[in-house]
């Protein structure tokens, strides 16, 4: 009975370390509107919430955004990609956190600190284009180390 107790253990260790990707979480989805995303940092993934996706389309809306910091941040860089059909179409980037510069309340968080904001964010879009792409973000520090990494996935069959 133990040795097939200890088989059973070892295959679900075996399994977990087979598993090279985190799952796809659900941000949101209302009638026409659905947004998933999933980390694309292989040692971590995070949480990440809206209240509603037709908040988006307003000036400013409530997220919920948490996670431990595998690295510290001294300075913080955000790139965003747009994806669609699988080509790039536009590419985004900013530095978020710099010294004595800083756009962000977790800006100079150490290693193993816990991150967590819940407030208004503000996009400045008034509508999300209609049909199916990705959006790519990565957050990288000084270093160029992947702070934190995820794809969304937007689906809008909202014809405006």
């Amino acid at each position: 009975m133990k040795t097939s107790n200890v088989l059973v253990l070892i295959l679900v260790l075996f399994y977990i370390n087979a598993s090279t990707e985190w799952p796809t979480h659900t941000v949101c989805k209302e009638d026409n509107l659905e947004i998933h995303y999933k980390s694309c940092d292989p040692q971590q993934d995070f949480a990440f919430s809206i209240d509603r996706c037709s908040d988006i389309t307003t000036h400013t809306f409530n997220i919920r955004a948490a996670m431990v910091l595998r690295h510290s941040i001294k300075e913080l860089y955000v790139k965003v990609d747009l994806i669609i059909n699988g080509k790039t179409v536009l590419t985004y980037s900013e530095t978020l956190c710099e010294p004595g510069h800083s756009k962000l309340i977790f800006c100079g968080k150490k290693k193993g600190e816990h991150l967590y904001y819940e407030g208004p964010v503000t996009l400045g879009i008034k509508e999300i284009p209609q049909g199916d792409y990705i959006i790519s973000a990565k957050l990288t520090n000084e270093d160029h180390i992947t702070v934190a990494c995820a794809d969304f996935t937007v689906k809008n069959y909202l014809d405006y």
